[in-house]
């Protein structure tokens, strides 16, 4: 996906934070969860994600959604990461 149509989806889809963050070479964040959804766009480099049992890894070009509270990892290898993440905070009652 080109990053230019994820903005617009992320902006429609009520995601009203957008930031492009990095993770340096072979790091690991061990397990968490955020208390936002959250949804990515790859641009550079691949980072793996383990929730709910399984593993899957993201390039560039692909993209993922990932809904608050979910227990996750993220990994990335010799090439490290750089990414457009949307984040979306529940409304307050």
């Amino acid at each position: 996906m080109e990053r230019t149509a994820f903005e617009t989806e992320l902006h429609k889809q009520g995601y009203a934070e957008v930031v492009d963050r990095r993770m340096e070479a072979n790091t690991l964040n061990p397990e968490h969860a955020h208390e936002f959804d959250a949804r990515l766009l790859v641009l550079e480099g691949a980072m793996t994600i383990t929730a709910e049992g399984s593993e899957r890894t993201y390039r560039a070009g692909d993209t993922f959604a990932m809904n608050a509270g979910c227990r996750h990892t993220e990994r990335c290898g010799p090439e490290g990461a750089r990414y457009l993440a949307g984040r979306r905070y529940a409304a307050k009652a």
